[in-house]
């Protein structure tokens, strides 16, 4: 399944911003980005997946960009995906790795 490759680069960019280390593997039919082997953020077709902590997910889910993903058919814990809409800006994309990074990090 194709992946949005634009996206991709844009987020390669972005974590090279971070002391961490990310690396890609092929997930969902896309693309994600690992923390130390636990998902931050990825590409579904179009979208953005990311992996949110439980207390901050009321807070994006409420952003008209946001909804839960249901790679599943069924809502999934603590992952979301962001439509363009969301990420136009390296800032939005940021806050997204960074809400990503931090899920990752609560992981360990």
């Amino acid at each position: 399944m194709p992946f949005n490759e634009q996206l991709a680069n844009r987020i390669r960019e972005q974590v090279k911003l971070f002391p961490e280390d990310f690396e890609e593997k092929r997930m969902f039919g896309g693309l994600t980005f690992l923390y130390q082997g636990k998902m931050t953020v990825g590409i579904v077709k179009e979208d953005l997946a990311v992996r949110i902590i439980a207390e901050k997910m009321g807070l994006e889910l409420a952003k008209d960009y946001v909804r839960p993903m249901d790679f599943t058919k069924k809502p999934m814990k603590e992952f979301v995906y962001v439509s363009q809409e969301g990420i136009k800006t390296e800032e939005r994309l940021l806050h997204f790795i960074e809400l990503g990074l931090e899920h990752a990090k609560s992981k360990l």
